[in-house]
């Protein structure tokens, strides 16, 4: 180990401005010094704390592209079969109020910032559900209705501190019952439709990493029960998925991870979709 710090200590003792005050603003200087500087992995609250800036930094970097599978699957089949706008419409108003209580009470960007990309990537798939079940119309709706709770819940004149954290219990639940209408949607059609198989498990992941950088980094109770609940949803879903990977009411998930091409194309027993036309489904009693 003396050997190896001693090959990398002049690499991160001349490390560019930018890179040297990225770490030390994520780290603060005496952990920026104790892991970077000295390379002393032994001192285990400075560790964690890497860790944690490490996973959230990853999940935010993650999250710009998590829901793209989503939104590309729904531009592919042109339909919104097995995806529900309750569940889109209610997990990014959590996340709206989550992202505005996170910046007013000022905690680390790295342990919130990819409310607002999923938020963006959510509005997306929203849109995009009520065009395909002929409800367009009501898309500007849902952007005016969503940008004025943001805006009310940035002002501090508007909506208080005090009222916020109420906002913010909401919200936690809010993350909570918006994987039920999901949830529920697939098990009544016996298969995930259009849902995407990577971003529920992606998404699954995240929560995950997100649990552990809250207990490292904010001492927040309401931030870490809404995690932990959806946490525990998310491997509900992702149980599903799994579950109905093969049923006739699913589409091909095996194309999101590049197996079985042909049977795809072909429209086999994993499940395909016409474009224009959902999967054929089977109702549960």
């Amino acid at each position: 180990m003396d050997t190896l710090r001693s090959a990398l200590q002049p690499i991160t003792h001349n490390l560019p401005t930018p890179l040297y005050t990225l770490g030390n603003n994520l780290l603060g200087p005496t952990c920026y010094k104790t892991i970077i500087l000295d390379l002393t992995l032994t001192d285990t609250p400075c560790l964690k704390l890497a860790i944690s800036k490490a996973l959230g930094l990853s999940i935010i970097s993650a999250s710009s592209i998590v829901k793209i599978p989503q939104i590309l699957k729904l531009l592919r089949s042109q339909s919104a079969t097995g995806v529900s706008f309750l569940s889109y419409l209610l997990e990014t108003g959590g996340l709206v109020a989550t992202l505005a209580y996170n910046a007013r009470q000022g905690f680390p960007f790295s342990t919130y910032g990819e409310t607002a990309l999923i938020a963006l990537q959510n509005l997306v798939i929203c849109v995009l559900v009520l065009r395909y079940r002929g409800r367009g119309a009501e898309a500007g709706g849902v952007l005016a209705g969503l940008a004025a709770v943001l805006w009310g819940l940035m002002d501090e004149r508007v909506v208080g501190r005090e009222a916020l954290g109420y906002v913010q219990a909401v919200a936690g639940n809010l993350a909570v019952a918006s994987k039920m209408p999901q949830i529920w949607t697939v098990w009544r059609q016996g298969g995930t439709g259009q849902l995407s198989a990577f971003a529920v498990f992606n998404y699954l992941l995240g929560s995950l990493a997100r649990v552990f950088t809250t207990l490292q980094e904010v001492d927040d109770k309401l931030i870490l029960y809404g995690f932990v609940a959806g946490c525990v949803l998310n491997a509900v879903l992702a149980g599903q998925m799994v579950y109905y990977w093969k049923s006739p009411a699913t589409a091909g998930h095996a194309a999101e991870i590049g197996k079985e091409p042909e049977k795809i194309a072909m429209g086999s027993s994993t499940g395909s979709s016409t474009k224009g036309k959902g999967p054929t489904t089977r109702r549960r009693g």
